[in-house]
């Protein structure tokens, strides 16, 4: 299969050359290529992915896609600000990961397209959690999606001690966006795209307090920000044609104003 790598990334088993398998070799006294977790994967670092492979702007980010090692050894979690030109150029936790399970590979698509807007719809998928972080639910705090052509699609708002601000988009996360699609009873996080809007006061969520294993709720922040997030869960995608209720043509619902079906390029 494509292998495109520089010396310390490289995308595995893709499709393409821009797409595959994200690995990492950290330590430059051996050879050996870590796995990076799925869970330690946001917008930022995909970005800076891309641009060390010259692949554009990123565009699907999933877990398990492109195959997987029996024993993976795991990267430490990076903690990129999407400006570096690097991987290891970024802040990172310092220790390698220890508690990630062989199937939560993260896979990463880029868009193959140099200067491509960092805006590129992305889709998310993670495997399935057992555990919630939002179980300490406040009496006055809420996540809603609006605008959408369901409850379980469109801008995300967070209602936060009794104020309604969007949610600030260019700092989430994979496992930030599975947990709200889980608490709104709306399936998975399969669609999240970063939107440009006027500056304005935002609530932001904390990526690494969330990986941490803290309450969402005790994650939240205020900040002022001109990128906001549309996420659409799997309630309102579906897939038509397939050999199974699993597979076929990914179709989403993204007109409020009817019921049309719009399939995904």
């Amino acid at each position: 299969p494509p292998v495109l790598c520089s010396d310390s990334v490289r995308l595995l088993n893709g499709s393409s050359r821009c797409s595959g398998r994200l690995q990492v070799k950290t330590d430059p006294s051996d050879q050996t290529w870590s796995s990076v977790c799925e869970a330690d994967l946001d917008l930022q670092d995909a970005q800076v992915v891309c641009r060390e492979l010259k692949c554009g702007a990123p565009s699907v980010l999933q877990g398990a896609l492109y195959g997987d090692v029996q024993t993976p050894r795991w990267s430490p979690e990076f903690q990129c600000g999407g400006h570096e030109s690097a991987l290891l150029d970024c802040r990172s936790s310092g220790s390698a990961r220890s508690s990630c399970s062989p199937g939560k590979a993260a896979g990463l698509t880029c868009s193959g397209r140099r200067g491509t807007a960092a805006s590129t719809p992305l889709l998310f998928t993670l495997t399935p959690s057992s555990h919630s972080s939002l179980s300490a639910l406040g009496s006055g705090e809420e996540f809603r999606l609006v605008g959408g052509a369901s409850c379980c699609a469109g801008s995300l708002e967070l209602k936060y001690f009794g104020e309604q601000r969007p949610v600030e988009g260019y700092s989430f996360t994979l496992k930030t966006a599975a947990l709200i699609c889980e608490h709104l009873n709306c399936g998975s996080a399969v669609f999240v795209q970063p939107t440009a809007v006027s500056h304005q006061s935002m609530y932001g969520i904390k990526s690494h307090c969330v990986q941490s294993g803290s309450d969402l709720w005790n994650c939240v922040s205020s900040r002022s920000s001109s990128v906001t997030l549309k996420l659409t869960c799997s309630d309102s995608v579906r897939l038509l044609n397939g050999s199974s209720g699993c597979s076929g043509r990914l179709q989403v619902k993204t007109d409020p104003s009817d019921q049309t079906w719009s399939s995904v390029c």
